[in-house]
């Protein structure tokens, strides 16, 4: 009986005796001494899918857990074979190769491919001596003249280990997406029972608080072992962005949380470990203290994503970080992005020929001010806290004549969707763009449902136009008409194999700019958040209250 696609990718099959019979080149030792155990137990992925390339990836692992952050694995170099074909049963292989693993880059493999035929789909598969890798799926870009019919993207933020089962990854892989962007937050740096959910947390981290290279590279191991998260990147081409937990919680260019003379040490050694676990290209090889992250990854005439970085180049957030009412955050002088990145985001703008231009990147864009008084007092970590550099971006869509300008964003633990305005503080300004937020995967453990519209900043916030605190994703379908979002949610994630489903959907339509609600399901009443919370103060805590 024929193996369907799905069942391949979502129970990680090897295929190891169709493997032999395809003929996946062996190579040979690069010294003596076999491996006597299966390496590949991260799995595999793929990302910046280009429209005659793709990176395929995988990690060499046998003992991931291993505290020296290597996996288990020999002090040597380890030939890695590698081959991508067209059918899931490689019966029609059309390249490979073999690529050194080295104990370095703690045996990480990085094929950076080109000359595929675009908007392809495509299988994938690594062997290490004996071993051979379970099956990914990946696909290029539609060729750069093309205006595709759709896409359907995927994206998802904010997994930590602890908090909760990976459920939410498994679930989006289970609808077959063509994208996934992953919006930062992708593992978190604390030590068992540090960060903790009421109840207690499902799940602990192995090790100490990440400082040093041994203790990420240990960290993504243990994230990596999650089969559900290799189920999301086994489905399709990742492309990702860091936020701040996959160095420290809140830094800030060279300024960590709290006064640490070590702080540019652990900077390099988090940098380091991210790109040899994630399935980045060369040009993000990070050098030092400095990584390059933003970049475009472009589908056809049909989308681009302007990818940000809003770590690495921002200015300290102003008066204190949290949540303040503060004259600093507007000083024109203040940027969240760097001059070199804002400019790079400008020039695209103005040279975009797509149908919709999306900026996926880590933290609220929309003004979202919790004082219904005469304050304004917003979140000093989010571009609230960079009000000029906010101004700038926006202004610039709207002056190079951005056709469709939509934010894509992570970080705040819970679903939201925004109309962007250039004026927060005059009703009357007109809506130039759109924001949608992805609920986390896990972070801050079970959610609680609500009905539509009874989040108190909504009432003072008129452009703010959906929030939900349940955990999950966002399924996007783009057309050259419309840009469908779906924001899928599930009932728990303390315990795993939970239900998704889609809690509300926006339509955004093409040179309309804003949201248009067209599905609202109610929320269940066992699940609903109690009348009496307070759910204002609850996101702030949410948002702030990290160890």
């Amino acid at each position: 009986m024929a193996l369907s696609r799905r069942t391949i990718l979502l129970s990680g099959a090897a295929l190891g005796a169709a493997g032999a019979a395809a003929g996946l080149p062996v190579a040979a030792a690069a010294s003596p001494g076999p491996l006597r155990r299966d390496p590949f137990t991260l799995g595999v992925a793929s990302g910046d899918p280009d429209h005659d390339g793709v990176v395929l990836w995988t990690r060499l692992a046998p003992e991931p857990l291993a505290e020296d952050g290597l996996g288990g694995m020999p002090s040597r170099a380890v030939p890695v074979s590698w081959e991508v074909a067209a059918d899931e049963r490689f019966r029609h292989v059309v390249r490979r190769g073999v690529r050194l693993a080295r104990p370095e880059s703690a045996h990480s493999v990085h094929v950076e491919l080109d000359g595929l035929l675009p908007g392809r789909e495509y299988f994938y598969r690594f062997r290490a001596e004996r071993w051979l890798s379970p099956v990914g799926r990946t696909r290029t870009a539609p060729p750069p003249w093309l205006l595709p019919s759709a896409l359907a993207m995927g994206f998802v933020s904010c997994s930590q280990y602890e908090h909760g089962y990976f459920t939410a990854y498994r679930r989006l892989a289970e609808t077959e997406p063509e994208l996934i962007l992953h919006l930062g937050d992708y593992q978190y740096e604390y030590a068992k029972d540090t960060y903790t959910v009421p109840g207690g947390n499902p799940r602990d981290h192995e090790g100490p608080e990440t400082r040093t290279l041994a203790n990420y590279r240990q960290r993504h191991a243990q994230y990596k072992t999650d089969t559900d998260l290799q189920a999301a990147h086994a489905v399709a081409p990742w492309v990702v962005v860091f936020d701040d937990h996959e160095v420290e919680n809140n830094w800030a260019d060279e300024v960590p949380e709290a006064p640490d003379p070590d702080f540019l040490a652990r900077r390099a050694a988090a940098f380091q470990a991210y790109y040899e676990n994630m399935p980045l290209r060369r040009t993000s090889i990070p050098r030092g203290i400095d990584m390059q992250l933003y970049r475009r990854v472009r589908w056809g005439r049909l989308a681009t994503f302007h990818m940000l970085d809003t770590r690495q180049y921002r200015d300290d957030q102003a008066c204190g970080d949290g949540y303040r009412d503060c004259a600093d955050a507007s000083d024109p002088a203040r940027s969240i992005t760097g001059a070199a990145q804002e400019a790079w985001l400008l020039d695209g703008f103005r040279r975009s020929a797509a149908r919709w231009d999306l900026l996926g990147q880590q933290v609220f864009f929309a003004q979202r001010d919790n004082n219904a008084g005469p304050l304004t007092v917003t979140s000093m970590d989010a571009w609230d806290g960079y009000v000029a550099s906010r101004d700038r971006i926006t202004r610039g869509w709207v002056a190079a004549g951005v056709r469709n300008p939509v934010v894509l964003t992570g970080d705040v633990h819970a679903h939201w969707a925004s109309d962007l305005k250039l004026d927060y503080a005059d009703p009357t300004s007109r809506t130039v763009g759109s924001e949608l937020v992805c609920s986390s995967i896990t972070s801050t453990g079970d959610g609680a449902d609500s009905p539509t519209g009874s989040h108190p900043w909504l009432a003072f916030n008129p452009h703010l136009r959906f929030q939900n605190n349940l955990r999950g994703y966002v399924r996007t379908t783009i057309t050259p008409t419309e840009l469908t979002a779906n924001f899928d949610v599930l009932p728990y994630v303390s315990r795993p194999d939970a239900p998704a489903y889609t809690r509300a959907t926006f339509v955004i339509e093409d040179r309309v700019p804003g949201l248009n609600l067209t599905y609202d399901r109610p929320p269940a009443a066992a699940r609903t958040t109690a009348p009496e919370t307070d759910q204002g103060r609850q996101t702030v805590e949410t948002e702030t209250t990290r160890p």
